[in-house]
């Protein structure tokens, strides 16, 4: 527990994920709620006004900022420096700094779904969703794909500066097909495919269900859970402690 609190302070020091990962959104999430336009129901969003469907959009933002910049950043800085390195000669080892990382993230990832949520239902009088579980579900299969692409990133990377370059590339396309720019409802119908077979397009999808009080249906759930597998598969095969 001392151990991810450390790694807890150290990720609230770095900034990245604190800033840009909760912050940021969260402001936007304000800022969003306070535009009466986009709070108005709109037909091509189901009857949906703008701001409900950012609302899930504004989570994965923090998901996504968290598991494809913050998680590699400190993690090939840590190679980089030779932290994971050095601990392999203490009784901690390497790869309990790993998974308090990974905790660390986690739970600042919670922490802001919370309050992303609070703030929109409070505030705004949007809706939670009509399936919690199925809310967490989505989100733990999402948390589950993205970190396993983080830690690939991670694996690969030589060095920090080329994780949070190559994690900043994955991010945008990514935060693009979850809706952030355009949502996925107004798509094309080609970039509504392509989306489905992403994993933010994917965890809005389980997230839109579970709005609509039903638990993920099976194509997201392989999609994600296809992401998970093969790069945790692969980031263990490639993944270097020096």
């Amino acid at each position: 527990m001392s151990l991810v609190v450390a790694e807890m302070k150290l990720s609230v020091r770095d900034k990245v994920g604190p800033l840009w990962g909760v912050a940021f959104p969260l402001i936007l999430l304000i800022i969003l709620g306070n535009v009466p336009t986009m709070r108005q129901p709109e037909e091509a969003n189901g009857g949906l006004s703008t701001f409900e469907i950012y609302v899930p959009v504004l989570i994965l933002f923090n998901l996504a900022m968290l598991a494809l910049i913050a998680l590699p950043t400190t993690l090939a800085g840590y190679r980089e420096t030779g932290v994971l390195r050095r601990m392999q000669t203490t009784p901690v080892g390497p790869a309990r700094v790993l998974g308090a990382q990974l905790v660390a993230n986690l739970a600042i990832a919670v922490v802001a779904a919370a309050v992303f949520l609070t703030v929109a239902r409070l505030g705004f009088g949007v809706h939670l969703p009509e399936n919690p579980a199925g809310f967490a579900i989505g989100w733990l299969l999402v948390a589950g794909a993205l970190i396993a692409i983080g830690l690939l990133v991670t694996a690969l990377a030589p060095r920090r500066g080329v994780a949070t370059a190559v994690g900043t590339v994955l991010y945008f396309p990514m935060m693009f097909f979850a809706g952030l720019w355009v949502p996925v409802t107004q798509m094309p119908p080609l970039l509504r495919d392509i989306s489905q077979a992403t994993p933010l397009g994917a965890g809005i999808q389980a997230f839109q269900q579970a709005y609509e009080g039903s638990l993920p249906s099976a194509r997201p759930v392989l999609i994600l859970l296809a992401y998970a597998v093969v790069c945790t598969a692969a980031a263990i095969r490639w993944f270097r402690w020096e």
